[in-house]
């Protein structure tokens, strides 16, 4: 079961409010996904992530699939049942994880041969067993095996990853055997704006359940990924999902939201949070900073979580300087709140045609435009 109802929209090309129904509960847009890679979102459990608004999490088929297995999985109920969250669940392809194996891949019309980064062993995936693979984690989304460019690279090898996800989006659709999950194909087409439009018309025909936006945030600067964003979204269905892989920091959320997008995913707030960095809505906080040892307030004034209830800064910066396990929990239980507070804020700006608004706040409140980076797919 999967169904997407447009509440609202201004535009092709501009923010718009949604709701996603699956078999596991409904999903308001625009959402971001905490990103739970190996079936577990990095120091929180299940309960924490429901209580901070979680509705939907993203786990990622290549990394199950080397460990500790798909088939262990499957045999043990599937993914849900193996991690303990009943809501819906998305898995990505592994698509940028072997883009990113470069030296330990190799890419043919068949599909991609690779080694292991565990063990050195060798794997060979493709479009169609990818697919297999997703229906036996037992997932909502499913996400079609794509080939992800780097940046910069060739126009040549740009237009020919292109067309050769095009071509595997296609084997993905007919390898389908279960009705229930939904299956979104990868627009791909690198820096060439008329290529991402002739991409996003292709996959479009094609008639898929929503549409991924991949090949952005792999080092590009920010206002080329936005341009992409913006060239893509206008051809893709108004009736369909859009998810932008990978991305981003606060002020990508905001600017792909202008532009159309619906879902989001990015390891940022998760890894940063173990690095000691938080999200706050005037802003980064460095916690070890030592600006921070004797400061008695909490990470956000403004931020209504656990962490920025119970302690402060400087309590904070003890536990992080001294190493303390208790510390990555903290910051990544402040910084999944705050990013899933931001899209509760967005979309009620959207639901009351005040986003523009909205987004002039939001820029006039966060000072620091150095967000901490972001992660493509």
């Amino acid at each position: 079961m999967f169904e997407f109802r447009l509440i609202k929209s201004a535009g092709p090309a501009a923010p718009r409010l949604g709701e996603i129904t699956t078999a596991r509960g409904v999903i308001e847009t625009p959402v971001f996904m905490p990103v739970g890679t190996y079936a577990t979102v990095k120091t929180l459990t299940p309960e924490d992530l429901k209580e901070i608004g979680a509705a939907i999490i993203l786990s990622n088929t290549y990394h199950l699939y080397l460990r500790p297995g798909v088939s262990t999985i499957e045999v043990l109920g599937g993914l849900h049942r193996f991690m303990h969250w009943d809501g819906p669940i998305l898995t990505d392809s592994g698509g940028y994880q072997i883009f990113s194996l470069a030296p330990l891949r190799t890419i043919t019309e068949a599909g991609v041969t690779f080694r292991s980064h565990l063990d050195g062993s060798s794997h060979f995936l493709t479009p169609e067993t990818v697919v297999g693979l997703q229906e036996a984690l037992g997932v909502d989304i499913m996400i079609c095996l794509d080939e992800c460019p780097g940046y910069p690279a060739p126009e040549a090898e740009v237009v020919q990853a292109a067309a050769l996800t095009l071509r595997w989006a296609q084997r993905s659709q007919a390898a389908r055997t279960r009705p229930g999950p939904a299956l979104f194909p990868v627009v791909q087409g690198g820096m060439l704006p008329e290529l991402r439009r002739e991409q996003a018309q292709a996959m479009a025909a094609l008639g898929f359940d929503g549409y991924a936006i991949g090949g952005l945030s792999v080092g590009e600067p920010k206002e080329l990924m936005l341009a992409m964003v913006e060239a893509t979204t206008p051809e893709l269905p108004e009736n369909k999902p859009r998810y932008l892989m990978g991305v981003g920091t606060p002020s990508d959320l905001v600017e792909a939201v202008a532009r159309g997008v619906d879902m989001f995913d990015c390891v940022l707030p998760t890894r940063n949070a173990r690095n000691g960095m938080a999200f706050t809505s005037t802003g980064k906080v460095v916690i070890k900073n030592t600006v921070h040892a004797s400061d008695a307030g909490p990470l956000d004034a403004a931020c209504g979580c656990y962490t920025c209830r119970h302690y402060s800064r400087a309590y904070l910066r003890h536990l992080y300087m001294a190493r303390e396990i208790l510390v990555y929990r903290l910051l990544t239980l402040h910084n999944l709140y705050y990013y899933l507070q931001l899209m509760v804020s967005i979309r009620q700006s959207v639901a009351e045609d005040r986003f523009a608004a909205f987004r002039r706040d939001f820029y006039k409140k966060y000072q620091n435009r150095h967000e901490g980076g972001s992660t493509g797919g």
